[in-house]
């Protein structure tokens, strides 16, 4: 009996999942994903400033956050959202956006909240990237990201 190979990449290498626990209600930590205001707060890792962020979440409306990095370097980031289901679960498209305006690969980004004795356990599970290096590179943003984001909700 032959071998059977196969030159197509492993999908699952190219999945992010990430889970956090939060110690806030669950329509708060949505809240805090959905409004531009509170998103300028905590989106992108450590040490990066949001210069601009513009959410319209509903299905078919899009998103842009523009931000900083402590190098100075201006990072865009853009999408689509494809699912909004309230205190449930938000499905969006994300892409890089060069400095011409154009996108580089689009991955989709499934965010769903779930209640736990009113705290919210967040999965975030982003795919496919073009590369492990790529997923290991967005791991390491979105890690930096939910540190932001639980320090957020802990002011209040």
């Amino acid at each position: 009996m032959a071998a059977r190979s196969s030159s197509a990449p492993r999908t699952a290498d190219r999945e992010l999942y990430i889970r956090r626990m939060f110690d806030a209600p669950r329509a708060l930590v949505f809240k805090a994903w959905t409004e531009s205001a509170q998103a300028a707060h905590w989106w992108g890792p450590q040490g990066f400033e949001i210069t601009s962020c513009t959410m319209d979440v509903r299905p078919g409306g899009t998103y842009r956050i523009a931000m900083r990095s402590p190098q100075g370097t201006v990072h865009t980031k853009r999408g689509v959202y494809r699912e909004v289901v309230p205190d449930e679960r938000l499905v969006f498209t994300y892409a890089w956006e060069d400095a011409a305006g154009e996108l580089g690969h689009e991955t989709v980004v499934t965010v769903r909240f779930a209640d736990e004795d009113g705290k919210t356990r967040l999965t975030l599970h982003q795919a496919f990237f073009e590369s492990v290096a790529s997923r290991d590179s967005h791991q390491g943003g979105w890690t930096s990201c939910m540190d932001r984001f639980a320090q957020y909700l802990t002011r209040g």
